[in-house]
Protein backbone atom coordinates (compact mmCIF):
# COMPACT_ATOMS: atom_id res chain seq x y z
CA UNK A 1 0.00 0.00 0.00
CA UNK A 2 0.82 3.37 -1.06
CA UNK A 3 1.60 5.79 2.04
CA UNK A 4 1.26 9.15 2.52
CA UNK A 5 5.01 10.17 2.47
CA UNK A 6 4.97 8.44 -1.11
CA UNK A 7 2.51 10.80 -2.15
CA UNK A 8 4.01 14.03 -0.59
CA UNK A 9 7.16 12.87 -2.43
CA UNK A 10 5.50 12.05 -5.89
CA UNK A 11 3.77 15.40 -5.40
CA UNK A 12 6.85 17.71 -3.75
CA UNK A 13 4.45 18.89 -0.98
CA UNK A 14 6.45 18.26 2.77
CA UNK A 15 9.36 19.74 3.00
CA UNK A 16 11.47 22.61 3.47
CA UNK A 17 14.85 21.26 2.22
CA UNK A 18 12.92 20.67 -1.21
CA UNK A 19 13.42 24.62 -1.73
CA UNK A 20 16.96 25.35 0.11
CA UNK A 21 18.39 24.78 -3.54
CA UNK A 22 19.93 22.33 -5.63
CA UNK A 23 20.91 19.27 -4.26
CA UNK A 24 24.60 18.82 -3.00
CA UNK A 25 27.06 16.35 -2.60
CA UNK A 26 26.79 16.39 0.96
CA UNK A 27 22.84 15.74 0.71
CA UNK A 28 23.27 12.77 -0.93
CA UNK A 29 25.89 11.43 1.47
CA UNK A 30 23.99 12.57 4.32
CA UNK A 31 20.57 11.68 3.14
CA UNK A 32 20.22 8.74 5.67
CA UNK A 33 21.43 10.96 8.54
CA UNK A 34 18.84 13.62 7.61
CA UNK A 35 16.01 10.90 7.02
CA UNK A 36 16.73 9.66 10.91
CA UNK A 37 16.68 13.26 12.32
CA UNK A 38 13.34 13.92 10.15
CA UNK A 39 12.01 10.53 11.96
CA UNK A 40 12.91 11.41 15.31
CA UNK A 41 11.48 14.96 15.24
CA UNK A 42 8.10 13.62 14.45
CA UNK A 43 5.57 14.65 16.55
CA UNK A 44 4.22 11.33 18.55
CA UNK A 45 0.49 11.81 18.67
CA UNK A 46 -1.45 10.20 22.02
CA UNK A 47 -4.19 7.95 21.37
CA UNK A 48 -7.71 9.69 22.49
CA UNK A 49 -9.17 8.72 25.77
CA UNK A 50 -12.35 6.60 24.81
CA UNK A 51 -11.00 5.71 21.43
CA UNK A 52 -10.59 1.85 21.31
CA UNK A 53 -6.93 0.54 20.01
CA UNK A 54 -8.03 -0.68 16.81
CA UNK A 55 -9.91 2.05 15.79
CA UNK A 56 -6.58 4.26 16.60
CA UNK A 57 -4.58 1.69 14.65
CA UNK A 58 -6.74 2.35 11.34
CA UNK A 59 -5.95 5.93 11.88
CA UNK A 60 -1.69 5.36 12.66
CA UNK A 61 0.29 2.73 11.80
CA UNK A 62 3.42 1.76 13.58
CA UNK A 63 5.26 4.28 11.41
CA UNK A 64 2.96 7.10 12.87
CA UNK A 65 1.82 7.65 9.41
CA UNK A 66 -1.66 8.20 7.74
CA UNK A 67 -3.44 5.25 6.49
CA UNK A 68 -3.03 4.28 2.80
CA UNK A 69 -4.75 6.30 -0.15
CA UNK A 70 -3.94 4.25 -2.46
CA UNK A 71 -3.68 0.45 -3.07
CA UNK A 72 -0.70 -1.52 -3.77
CA UNK A 73 1.16 -4.59 -3.26
CA UNK A 74 4.78 -4.31 -1.30
CA UNK A 75 4.22 -6.96 1.17
CA UNK A 76 6.35 -10.05 0.81
CA UNK A 77 4.00 -12.15 2.45
CA UNK A 78 1.87 -14.89 1.48
CA UNK A 79 -0.81 -13.99 -1.59
CA UNK A 80 -1.45 -15.40 -4.75
CA UNK A 81 0.85 -15.83 -7.31
CA UNK A 82 0.68 -13.54 -10.79
CA UNK A 83 1.26 -14.84 -13.85
CA UNK A 84 4.83 -13.58 -14.95
CA UNK A 85 4.39 -13.41 -19.03
CA UNK A 86 7.37 -12.45 -20.89
CA UNK A 87 10.00 -14.45 -19.14
CA UNK A 88 10.27 -16.95 -20.82
CA UNK A 89 9.56 -18.30 -24.13
CA UNK A 90 5.97 -19.68 -25.17
CA UNK A 91 6.02 -23.34 -25.88
CA UNK A 92 5.34 -24.49 -29.77
CA UNK A 93 2.12 -26.00 -30.48
CA UNK A 94 1.03 -28.00 -33.64
CA UNK A 95 -1.69 -28.71 -35.82
CA UNK A 96 -1.08 -32.68 -35.74
CA UNK A 97 -2.95 -35.77 -36.38
CA UNK A 98 -3.81 -38.76 -33.90
CA UNK A 99 -5.50 -42.17 -33.81
CA UNK A 100 -7.85 -43.10 -31.60
CA UNK A 101 -6.64 -46.84 -30.18
CA UNK A 102 -10.82 -47.77 -28.96
CA UNK A 103 -11.40 -47.59 -32.63
CA UNK A 104 -10.79 -50.15 -35.49
CA UNK A 105 -11.68 -48.20 -38.52
CA UNK A 106 -8.05 -46.47 -38.69
CA UNK A 107 -10.15 -43.29 -38.54
CA UNK A 108 -7.29 -40.25 -38.88
CA UNK A 109 -8.54 -37.02 -36.57
CA UNK A 110 -6.35 -33.74 -36.21
CA UNK A 111 -5.78 -30.99 -33.20
CA UNK A 112 -3.85 -28.98 -31.85
CA UNK A 113 -0.94 -30.25 -29.43
CA UNK A 114 2.40 -29.19 -28.22
CA UNK A 115 5.59 -30.64 -29.88
CA UNK A 116 6.75 -32.03 -27.26
CA UNK A 117 4.15 -34.59 -27.22
CA UNK A 118 4.61 -35.63 -30.57
CA UNK A 119 4.27 -39.15 -31.42
CA UNK A 120 2.74 -40.07 -28.00
CA UNK A 121 -0.39 -41.76 -27.64
CA UNK A 122 -4.00 -39.94 -27.26
CA UNK A 123 -4.52 -39.25 -23.68
CA UNK A 124 -7.80 -40.64 -23.69
CA UNK A 125 -7.37 -43.43 -24.94
CA UNK A 126 -7.12 -45.13 -21.39
CA UNK A 127 -10.80 -44.63 -20.90
CA UNK A 128 -11.55 -47.38 -23.14
CA UNK A 129 -12.56 -50.68 -20.74
CA UNK A 130 -13.44 -53.65 -22.53
CA UNK A 131 -15.34 -56.57 -20.40
CA UNK A 132 -13.28 -59.35 -20.51
CA UNK A 133 -15.58 -62.11 -22.50
CA UNK A 134 -14.18 -66.01 -21.76
CA UNK A 135 -13.02 -67.72 -25.44
CA UNK A 136 -13.21 -71.74 -25.44
CA UNK A 137 -11.89 -73.63 -27.61
CA UNK A 138 -13.59 -76.62 -29.95
CA UNK A 139 -12.35 -79.06 -27.73
CA UNK A 140 -13.69 -77.60 -24.77
CA UNK A 141 -17.10 -77.09 -26.39
CA UNK A 142 -17.65 -80.69 -27.78
CA UNK A 143 -16.72 -82.02 -24.02
CA UNK A 144 -18.74 -79.93 -21.60
CA UNK A 145 -20.59 -77.09 -23.21
CA UNK A 146 -22.90 -78.43 -25.35
CA UNK A 147 -26.97 -78.06 -25.18
CA UNK A 148 -29.51 -79.74 -26.40
CA UNK A 149 -31.61 -76.39 -27.06
CA UNK A 150 -28.42 -74.51 -28.49
CA UNK A 151 -26.03 -75.05 -31.31
CA UNK A 152 -22.70 -74.50 -31.42
CA UNK A 153 -23.55 -71.73 -34.33
CA UNK A 154 -25.94 -69.85 -32.23
CA UNK A 155 -24.08 -70.47 -29.08
CA UNK A 156 -20.63 -68.43 -31.12
CA UNK A 157 -23.11 -66.02 -32.49
CA UNK A 158 -24.11 -64.97 -28.85
CA UNK A 159 -20.91 -64.94 -27.77
CA UNK A 160 -19.86 -62.60 -30.35
CA UNK A 161 -22.35 -60.20 -29.50
CA UNK A 162 -21.80 -60.48 -26.12
CA UNK A 163 -17.80 -58.97 -27.26
CA UNK A 164 -19.50 -56.33 -29.35
CA UNK A 165 -21.65 -55.11 -27.35
CA UNK A 166 -20.02 -55.29 -23.95
CA UNK A 167 -22.56 -57.49 -22.01
CA UNK A 168 -25.44 -55.05 -22.51
CA UNK A 169 -28.15 -57.88 -22.89
CA UNK A 170 -30.86 -55.44 -24.08
CA UNK A 171 -29.01 -54.98 -27.22
CA UNK A 172 -27.87 -57.83 -28.05
CA UNK A 173 -31.52 -58.96 -27.78
CA UNK A 174 -32.18 -56.33 -30.14
CA UNK A 175 -29.37 -57.40 -32.43
CA UNK A 176 -29.56 -61.21 -32.33
CA UNK A 177 -30.50 -62.74 -35.19
CA UNK A 178 -33.75 -64.48 -34.81
CA UNK A 179 -34.42 -65.45 -38.65
CA UNK A 180 -31.56 -67.41 -38.77
CA UNK A 181 -31.63 -69.00 -34.97
CA UNK A 182 -34.70 -69.48 -32.85
CA UNK A 183 -36.43 -66.76 -31.11
CA UNK A 184 -34.51 -65.62 -27.72
CA UNK A 185 -35.79 -64.00 -24.91
CA UNK A 186 -33.24 -61.46 -22.92
CA UNK A 187 -33.64 -64.37 -19.74
CA UNK A 188 -32.81 -67.05 -22.24
CA UNK A 189 -29.47 -65.33 -23.84
CA UNK A 190 -28.57 -64.54 -19.81
CA UNK A 191 -28.66 -68.57 -18.60
CA UNK A 192 -26.97 -69.69 -21.64
CA UNK A 193 -24.10 -67.01 -21.47
CA UNK A 194 -23.53 -67.60 -17.42
CA UNK A 195 -23.84 -71.08 -17.76
CA UNK A 196 -20.65 -71.16 -19.89
CA UNK A 197 -18.58 -68.68 -17.73
CA UNK A 198 -19.40 -71.09 -14.79
CA UNK A 199 -18.39 -74.16 -16.21
CA UNK A 200 -15.22 -72.62 -17.59
CA UNK A 201 -14.01 -70.83 -14.64
CA UNK A 202 -14.61 -74.51 -12.96
CA UNK A 203 -12.60 -75.94 -15.90
CA UNK A 204 -9.67 -73.72 -15.76
CA UNK A 205 -9.49 -73.06 -12.29
CA UNK A 206 -6.14 -74.81 -10.88
CA UNK A 207 -6.68 -77.89 -8.27
CA UNK A 208 -7.06 -77.13 -4.78
CA UNK A 209 -8.86 -73.51 -5.57
CA UNK A 210 -12.51 -72.43 -4.99
CA UNK A 211 -13.20 -69.95 -7.88
CA UNK A 212 -16.05 -67.23 -7.92
CA UNK A 213 -18.81 -68.64 -10.14
CA UNK A 214 -21.45 -66.06 -11.26
CA UNK A 215 -25.08 -67.67 -10.58
CA UNK A 216 -28.29 -66.21 -12.96
CA UNK A 217 -31.38 -67.55 -11.86
CA UNK A 218 -33.58 -67.38 -14.74
CA UNK A 219 -36.70 -68.05 -13.24
CA UNK A 220 -36.22 -65.89 -10.63
CA UNK A 221 -36.06 -62.99 -12.87
CA UNK A 222 -38.95 -64.66 -15.47
CA UNK A 223 -41.11 -64.38 -12.45
CA UNK A 224 -39.58 -60.57 -11.37
CA UNK A 225 -40.75 -59.39 -14.88
CA UNK A 226 -44.04 -61.21 -14.75
CA UNK A 227 -45.20 -59.58 -11.23
CA UNK A 228 -44.22 -56.38 -12.42
CA UNK A 229 -46.01 -56.46 -15.35
CA UNK A 230 -49.13 -57.47 -13.95
CA UNK A 231 -48.45 -54.75 -11.51
CA UNK A 232 -48.37 -52.56 -14.39
CA UNK A 233 -51.57 -53.80 -16.10
CA UNK A 234 -53.52 -52.92 -12.84
CA UNK A 235 -57.00 -51.41 -13.44
CA UNK A 236 -57.60 -48.06 -11.49
CA UNK A 237 -60.34 -50.19 -9.80
CA UNK A 238 -57.69 -52.79 -8.67
CA UNK A 239 -55.12 -49.69 -7.50
CA UNK A 240 -58.01 -48.33 -5.33
CA UNK A 241 -59.26 -51.70 -3.76
CA UNK A 242 -56.46 -52.47 -2.59
CA UNK A 243 -55.41 -49.34 -1.10
CA UNK A 244 -58.43 -49.43 0.35
CA UNK A 245 -57.67 -53.35 1.72
CA UNK A 246 -54.07 -51.76 2.82
CA UNK A 247 -55.88 -49.44 5.41
CA UNK A 248 -57.98 -51.36 6.55
CA UNK A 249 -55.32 -54.01 7.43
CA UNK A 250 -53.31 -51.16 9.56
CA UNK A 251 -56.58 -50.44 10.94
CA UNK A 252 -57.06 -54.23 12.04
CA UNK A 253 -53.35 -54.10 13.38
CA UNK A 254 -53.46 -51.00 15.46
CA UNK A 255 -56.61 -52.46 17.26
CA UNK A 256 -55.35 -55.62 17.50
CA UNK A 257 -52.27 -54.12 19.51
CA UNK A 258 -54.77 -51.82 21.50
CA UNK A 259 -56.42 -55.31 22.48
CA UNK A 260 -53.42 -56.74 23.37
CA UNK A 261 -52.04 -54.13 25.41
CA UNK A 262 -55.99 -53.77 27.42
CA UNK A 263 -55.76 -57.19 28.27
CA UNK A 264 -51.99 -57.11 29.75
CA UNK A 265 -53.24 -54.40 31.95
CA UNK A 266 -55.94 -56.14 32.83
CA UNK A 267 -53.91 -59.31 33.78
CA UNK A 268 -51.83 -56.65 35.83
CA UNK A 269 -54.71 -55.13 37.57
CA UNK A 270 -55.71 -58.93 38.36
CA UNK A 271 -51.91 -59.83 39.32
CA UNK A 272 -51.98 -57.13 41.44
CA UNK A 273 -54.88 -57.54 43.61
CA UNK A 274 -54.27 -61.41 44.27
CA UNK A 275 -50.57 -60.77 45.56
CA UNK A 276 -52.21 -57.72 48.02
CA UNK A 277 -55.02 -59.65 49.18
CA UNK A 278 -52.08 -62.34 49.74
CA UNK A 279 -49.79 -60.02 51.71
CA UNK A 280 -52.40 -58.36 53.97
CA UNK A 281 -53.36 -62.42 55.21
CA UNK A 282 -49.59 -63.26 55.37
CA UNK A 283 -49.37 -59.74 57.61
CA UNK A 284 -52.22 -60.31 59.80
CA UNK A 285 -50.82 -64.32 60.63
CA UNK A 286 -47.25 -62.45 61.19
CA UNK A 287 -49.03 -60.11 63.76
CA UNK A 288 -51.16 -63.17 65.86
CA UNK A 289 -48.33 -64.91 66.16
CA UNK A 290 -45.66 -61.95 67.58
CA UNK A 291 -45.39 -61.48 71.19
CA UNK A 292 -46.89 -58.12 72.42
CA UNK A 293 -43.29 -56.95 73.55
CA UNK A 294 -42.28 -56.96 70.52
CA UNK A 295 -45.23 -55.68 68.78
CA UNK A 296 -44.66 -52.46 71.16
CA UNK A 297 -40.71 -52.10 70.39
CA UNK A 298 -41.14 -53.06 66.38
CA UNK A 299 -42.22 -50.45 64.37
CA UNK A 300 -44.63 -51.38 61.33
CA UNK A 301 -43.48 -51.27 57.92
CA UNK A 302 -45.66 -50.11 55.33
CA UNK A 303 -46.22 -52.96 52.50
CA UNK A 304 -45.56 -52.59 49.07
CA UNK A 305 -49.21 -51.89 47.74
CA UNK A 306 -50.07 -52.47 44.21
CA UNK A 307 -52.66 -49.63 43.98
CA UNK A 308 -50.38 -46.77 45.19
CA UNK A 309 -46.89 -46.83 45.40
CA UNK A 310 -45.77 -44.55 47.66
CA UNK A 311 -42.42 -43.17 48.49
CA UNK A 312 -40.03 -44.43 51.88
CA UNK A 313 -38.35 -41.74 53.28
CA UNK A 314 -35.29 -43.69 54.17
CA UNK A 315 -32.97 -41.34 53.60
CA UNK A 316 -30.83 -39.09 56.84
CA UNK A 317 -32.25 -36.25 58.83
CA UNK A 318 -36.06 -35.15 60.08
CA UNK A 319 -39.21 -36.05 57.86
CA UNK A 320 -42.63 -35.97 59.05
CA UNK A 321 -45.00 -38.82 59.57
CA UNK A 322 -47.86 -37.30 57.43
CA UNK A 323 -45.19 -36.62 54.29
CA UNK A 324 -45.92 -40.75 54.32
CA UNK A 325 -49.69 -39.61 53.59
CA UNK A 326 -49.02 -37.61 50.92
CA UNK A 327 -50.09 -39.14 47.47
CA UNK A 328 -47.46 -39.39 44.63
CA UNK A 329 -47.27 -37.70 41.80
CA UNK A 330 -48.00 -40.99 39.12
CA UNK A 331 -51.92 -40.69 40.77
CA UNK A 332 -54.14 -38.88 38.20
CA UNK A 333 -56.19 -36.73 38.97
CA UNK A 334 -59.37 -38.75 38.16
CA UNK A 335 -58.74 -41.17 40.75
CA UNK A 336 -57.66 -38.51 43.31
CA UNK A 337 -61.05 -36.98 42.85
CA UNK A 338 -62.86 -40.57 43.41
CA UNK A 339 -61.21 -41.33 46.49
CA UNK A 340 -61.91 -37.65 48.16
CA UNK A 341 -65.52 -38.70 47.12
CA UNK A 342 -65.60 -41.76 48.94
CA UNK A 343 -63.81 -41.03 51.63
CA UNK A 344 -66.09 -37.80 52.27
CA UNK A 345 -69.38 -40.01 51.85
CA UNK A 346 -67.95 -42.23 53.89
CA UNK A 347 -67.12 -40.03 56.81
CA UNK A 348 -63.39 -40.79 56.92
CA UNK A 349 -61.27 -37.82 57.26
CA UNK A 350 -59.10 -37.15 54.16
CA UNK A 351 -56.57 -35.70 56.77
CA UNK A 352 -56.40 -37.97 60.11
CA UNK A 353 -54.03 -38.04 62.55
CA UNK A 354 -51.03 -39.20 61.49
CA UNK A 355 -49.87 -42.01 63.69
CA UNK A 356 -47.67 -45.07 63.03
CA UNK A 357 -50.86 -47.28 62.63
CA UNK A 358 -53.43 -44.63 60.91
CA UNK A 359 -50.77 -43.76 58.14
CA UNK A 360 -50.35 -47.69 57.33
CA UNK A 361 -54.04 -48.44 57.27
CA UNK A 362 -54.78 -44.85 55.76
CA UNK A 363 -52.25 -45.77 53.01
CA UNK A 364 -53.75 -49.20 52.50
CA UNK A 365 -57.04 -48.02 52.31
CA UNK A 366 -56.48 -45.65 49.28
CA UNK A 367 -54.64 -48.56 47.76
CA UNK A 368 -57.57 -50.14 47.70
CA UNK A 369 -59.77 -47.77 46.38
CA UNK A 370 -57.90 -47.06 44.06
CA UNK A 371 -56.98 -51.09 43.13
CA UNK A 372 -61.01 -50.79 42.99
CA UNK A 373 -61.64 -48.07 40.61
CA UNK A 374 -58.39 -49.68 37.69
CA UNK A 375 -60.87 -52.83 38.13
CA UNK A 376 -64.27 -51.50 37.46
CA UNK A 377 -63.38 -49.21 34.66
CA UNK A 378 -61.74 -52.55 33.17
CA UNK A 379 -64.73 -54.16 33.42
CA UNK A 380 -66.34 -51.28 32.21
CA UNK A 381 -63.99 -51.24 29.15
CA UNK A 382 -64.50 -55.47 28.38
CA UNK A 383 -68.61 -54.70 29.00
CA UNK A 384 -68.80 -51.60 26.52
CA UNK A 385 -66.60 -53.80 23.69
CA UNK A 386 -68.29 -56.92 24.05
CA UNK A 387 -71.76 -54.84 23.98
CA UNK A 388 -70.73 -53.06 20.74
CA UNK A 389 -69.65 -56.36 19.07
CA UNK A 390 -72.74 -57.94 19.89
CA UNK A 391 -74.41 -55.20 17.65
CA UNK A 392 -72.39 -55.22 15.24
CA UNK A 393 -72.81 -59.02 14.62
CA UNK A 394 -76.59 -58.85 14.97
CA UNK A 395 -76.09 -56.18 11.98
CA UNK A 396 -74.38 -58.54 10.00
CA UNK A 397 -77.02 -61.23 10.83
CA UNK A 398 -79.78 -58.14 9.27
CA UNK A 399 -77.82 -57.99 6.46
CA UNK A 400 -77.68 -61.85 5.28
CA UNK A 401 -73.88 -62.36 5.16
CA UNK A 402 -73.47 -64.23 8.11
CA UNK A 403 -74.61 -67.93 8.74
CA UNK A 404 -75.68 -69.93 11.89
CA UNK A 405 -72.39 -71.53 11.75
CA UNK A 406 -70.53 -68.89 12.38
CA UNK A 407 -72.61 -67.18 14.96
CA UNK A 408 -70.85 -69.95 17.86
CA UNK A 409 -67.39 -68.07 16.42
CA UNK A 410 -67.23 -65.29 19.17
CA UNK A 411 -64.65 -66.32 20.97
CA UNK A 412 -62.80 -64.84 24.52
CA UNK A 413 -60.45 -62.43 22.59
CA UNK A 414 -63.95 -60.57 21.17
CA UNK A 415 -62.69 -61.55 17.67
CA UNK A 416 -65.80 -62.52 15.27
CA UNK A 417 -64.83 -65.88 12.66
CA UNK A 418 -66.88 -64.80 9.46
CA UNK A 419 -66.04 -66.80 6.13
CA UNK A 420 -65.31 -64.61 3.29
CA UNK A 421 -67.99 -67.02 1.14
CA UNK A 422 -70.97 -66.08 3.43
CA UNK A 423 -70.84 -62.30 3.56
CA UNK A 424 -72.24 -60.54 0.62
CA UNK A 425 -70.34 -57.57 -1.55
CA UNK A 426 -72.12 -54.30 0.24
CA UNK A 427 -71.25 -55.81 3.53
CA UNK A 428 -66.89 -55.18 2.77
CA UNK A 429 -67.02 -52.52 5.13
CA UNK A 430 -68.72 -54.10 8.34
CA UNK A 431 -66.51 -56.98 7.50
CA UNK A 432 -63.09 -55.53 7.88
CA UNK A 433 -63.89 -53.60 10.68
CA UNK A 434 -65.54 -56.65 12.68
CA UNK A 435 -62.78 -56.44 14.53
CA UNK A 436 -63.81 -53.35 16.31
CA UNK A 437 -63.61 -49.25 15.72
CA UNK A 438 -61.36 -47.31 16.72
CA UNK A 439 -62.81 -44.78 19.48
CA UNK A 440 -63.47 -41.40 18.93
CA UNK A 441 -62.29 -38.78 21.64
CA UNK A 442 -65.63 -37.56 22.53
CA UNK A 443 -66.85 -41.59 22.89
CA UNK A 444 -63.78 -42.32 25.06
CA UNK A 445 -64.43 -39.67 27.11
CA UNK A 446 -68.41 -40.67 27.93
CA UNK A 447 -66.41 -43.91 28.44
CA UNK A 448 -64.30 -43.57 30.60
CA UNK A 449 -66.86 -40.61 33.12
CA UNK A 450 -69.30 -43.54 32.88
CA UNK A 451 -67.12 -46.24 34.56
CA UNK A 452 -65.57 -44.04 37.01
CA UNK A 453 -69.02 -42.94 38.05
CA UNK A 454 -70.08 -46.62 38.03
CA UNK A 455 -67.07 -48.11 39.61
CA UNK A 456 -67.43 -45.54 42.10
CA UNK A 457 -70.85 -46.31 43.01
CA UNK A 458 -69.83 -49.89 43.62
CA UNK A 459 -67.17 -48.84 45.74
CA UNK A 460 -69.68 -47.50 48.12
CA UNK A 461 -71.50 -50.53 48.52
CA UNK A 462 -68.60 -52.19 49.34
Amino acid sequence: MTTGADVRDILELGGGEMDVGPISKKDIINSDKKKSKKSAETLTFKRPEGMHREVYALLYSDKKDAPPLLPSDTTQGYRTVKAKLGCKKVRPWKWMPFTNPARRDGAIFYHWRRMAEEGKDYPFARFNKTVQVPVYSEQEYQMYLPDEGWTKAETDHLFDLCKRFDLRFIVIHDRYDHQQFRKRSVEDLKERYYNICAKLTKIRAPSGTDPKIYVFDAGHERRRKDQLERLYNRTPEQVTEEEYLIQELRKIETRKKEREKKAQDLQKLITAADTTTEMRRAERKATKKKLPQKRETEKPSVPETAGIKFPDFKSAGVTLRSQRMKLPSSVGQKKIKAIEQILTEQGVDLNPMPTEEIVQMFNELRSDLVLVYELKQAHGNCEYEQQMLRHRYDALVKTGGASTATGDSLGADGQLGVGPDDIKGEGKDQIIDVVGAPLTPNSRKRRESASSSSSIKKAKKL
